[in-house]
């Protein structure tokens, strides 16, 4: 069940009829919404990728901002967020990979992009603050390896619209 964490300087002061919407949308008194609200260290994405069995590797390629090549095996399942990061890429993946920013953004190869099941909603949302957008760009926290993909290249954009020291260097 969703609870609301509010603090109780915040809730001091919301109007009386905010509270009952809090207490009606919510099913529970906004009292009880009262709740310290608990920050988690953010999990380090690629730390759940198995290596592949033998004779069950599927390839990805990454094109670096360099323009040089990588090329890894990995397992059938594996995000491209996971992957990239696993492997020590540069791709942020800044809100952990619930397709809430655009910063796993990837440039697919046209052959591929095809194989790929079609972006839903949330992602298409995502997509349109994505730095350097084009054609075949997808999230890589949405794109799952498959037999299907085995082989798969993306491009990492030259910079994200989360942008950091590093990339003005």
């Amino acid at each position: 069940m969703f609870r609301l964490a509010l603090s109780r300087n915040l809730l001091r002061a919301v109007t009386p009829s905010l509270r009952t919407t809090i207490s009606i949308s919510h099913g529970y008194p906004a009292s009880t919404a009262l709740r310290s609200f608990r920050s988690f260290p953010a999990a380090f994405h690629g730390e759940q990728l198995t290596k592949p069995k033998p004779g069950e590797e599927l390839h990805i390629t990454f094109i670096l901002k360099d323009g040089s090549q990588r090329t890894y095996e990995v397992s059938e399942g594996d995000s491209i967020l996971d992957i990239a990061q696993a492997n020590g890429l540069d791709m942020e993946g800044a809100c952990g990979g619930s397709c809430a920013c655009s910063t796993c953004h990837v440039i697919v190869d046209p052959d591929f992009y095809d194989k790929i099941p079609e972006p839903d909603d949330d992602e298409n949302d995502m997509l349109d603050l994505a730095f350097g957008l084009t054609e075949t760009s997808r999230l890589g926290c949405q794109v799952h390896m498959t037999k299907d993909l085995d082989g798969i290249r993306v491009a990492l954009p030259a910079m994200t619209r989360n942008m950091q020291n590093k990339d003005f260097k």
